[in-house]
């Protein structure tokens, strides 16, 4: 497989004729591709070549996504095919859903209607049952695997999974499998796992798609497991004020860090879960409180009281011994934790962000990362990107712009904002003339992928924007998240922009609520 994603448009690959890319992770990318063989659209997954060295990886992938393909279930996505190309490049052919992820879905809107998470879970739930059942773990459960097709759920990517019998860790070449902002404590220790390390994570994407965000939210990977193992979340009742008390002992016990201490099956969480949120069941508290705070200030004297029976030596040391163990195995799982992750951090080139400066051409602050390099050209625009040369001589060329210089940059360093005041801009022009007026100031034609909608933006209501920014003859593209907000000098144009397998919603996010008027 060429290192270049986008090379394969248009090549055969395994009697598929690739179309486009649909999504990457850190294993595979995903491809639009035609099967000619029966006429039909199909996802096709192909993994990275480095994995095909691993035999036992190997095996076990060909071996167990046949299994997965023999499971019929309404919400797993239903596999084709299972194998290696001429080249021993692993492939997987699924069936292609037109329709939204949930991460997609969740970045869109925000917080998600109690009743709908309910349904979306309930089909998750049963999916994962289901290849519990069959001695399968997903071990990858987060919302951009999980497909809505109208009011049916796809839980996706059964292409990697293990055995329960499996432990959780590393494949032979060092691959790391799953994805540290929902991954179980087991995973991060490298235990043996099953069943219940997918409700956890499960319960991690029920909380983001309840809440707006993760139960865990850290600046570095390292930080983000160390939570995992030791912390707990802030309640939902507490960022969904309409949820009753009893949500919160349901998510506790599914994101416990023991799996003994969660519920026996996916389905028992999520049928819990529904339950609490309709108060059908009785008030119970969360095992562990919350918040030490609202602990009663008598019971530690009750138990005090109550051990001084005994001598009090006696007492003190069975309590430090007991302690002691759980905080070195808390400082080994640290740095086992820290071990994991230095290989998805390699890519990372700061957790820092630095401000941008008002300039005459753009009067504004906003915050972007500390890797980036920002620029303003003269009084036309403001760029920040870890390319910004290239972009600025991209954005500068307009709708005539050639995009070679961008194309040949890795798809971590094609990202940055763009930022440009123009009186020509309208935050409340129809989609027509908006798509219209965008695409004569930009260097392509902006196609919207979904409907523009309201969002606010330095403390004003503008109109948000996302789409794909296609150069002249298709020359190039990048996806594009934009914002339109009146100034009190004129409209402004707030750009995000990247790869397609190099989006960040969470640093847009950061972006987005650091920009400020001057």
């Amino acid at each position: 497989m060429h290192l270049n994603e986008r090379s394969l448009i248009g090549q055969e690959v395994a009697g598929y004729y690739i179309e486009d890319v649909i999504g990457k992770g850190g294993m595979a990318v995903v491809y639009l591709a035609l099967d000619p063989r029966l006429s039909r659209k199909v996802a096709l997954k192909i993994l990275n070549p480095i994995l095909s060295v691993d035999d036992r990886f190997r095996q076990r992938f060909i071996l167990e996504s046949r299994t997965v393909a023999s499971i019929e279930h309404p919400n797993i996505i239903p596999i084709y095919e299972a194998n290696s190309d001429e080249q021993g490049v692993l492939y997987i052919s699924m069936r292609y859903v037109d329709g939204l992820d949930l991460r997609r879905f969740i970045y869109d809107r925000g917080p998600i209607a109690v009743g709908q998470v309910n349904s979306i879970a309930a089909q998750v739930a049963a999916a994962l049952d289901a290849a519990h059942a069959h001695d399968l773990i997903h071990r990858d459960v987060k919302p951009a695997n999980i497909l809505l097709a109208g009011d049916h759920v796809y839980l996706t990517d059964f292409g990697i999974t293990k055995h329960r019998t499996s432990i959780s860790g590393l494949t032979q070449t060092d691959q790391f499998i799953g994805t540290p902002r929902y991954m179980s404590p087991e995973q991060i220790n490298k235990e043996h796992i099953d069943g219940r390390a997918d409700q956890y994570a499960l319960a991690c994407v029920v909380y983001e798609a309840l809440a707006g965000r993760m139960p865990f939210e850290r600046d570095n990977d390292v930080a983000l497991l160390w939570a995992h193992l030791a912390e707990s979340p802030t309640p939902l009742s507490h960022l969904r004020p309409e949820l009753p008390l009893e949500v919160d002992g349901v998510m506790m016990k599914a994101l416990a860090k023991s799996p003994d201490q969660r519920y026996p099956t996916c389905t028992a969480f999520v049928g819990a879960l529904r339950d609490a949120i309709s108060g059908e069941i009785a008030p119970t508290r969360p095992q562990q409180p919350v918040q030490p705070k609202t602990k009663p200030k008598a019971k530690p004297k009750t138990r005090a009281k109550a051990q001084t029976t005994t001598a009090r030596p006696a007492t003190a040391k069975p309590r430090m011994s007991g302690r002691l163990p759980l905080i070195l195995t808390g400082v080994v799982a640290a740095i086992a934790a820290i071990a994991l992750v230095v290989a998805l951090m390699l890519s990372n080139r700061g957790d820092g962000m630095l401000v941008y400066k008002p300039t005459p051409a753009v009067p504004m602050t906003f915050d972007y990362p500390d890797s980036w390099t920002a620029l303003t050209h003269v009084d036309l625009f403001a760029i920040a990107s870890p390319s910004a040369p290239q972009f600025e001589s991209l954005f500068l060329a307009g709708s005539a712009a050639d995009w070679s210089e961008v194309n040949n940059l890795e798809p971590g360093d094609a990202t940055g904002l763009y930022v440009q005041l123009a009186d020509t801009l309208d935050p409340k022009a129809d989609l027509q003339s908006m798509q219209e007026t965008l695409s004569t100031m930009l260097p392509g034609k902006i196609t919207f992928t979904t409907d523009p909608s309201r969002a606010l933006i330095a403390g004003r209501e503008g109109t948000m924007f996302v789409g794909i920014m296609h150069g002249s003859g298709n020359s190039g593209e990048l996806n594009v998240t934009g914002y339109l907000v009146d100034t009190p000098t004129r409209p402004a144009l707030v750009l995000y922009f990247c790869a397609s397998s190099a989006c960040d919603p969470s640093l847009l996010s950061k972006i987005r609520t650091s920009v400020a008027l001057t």
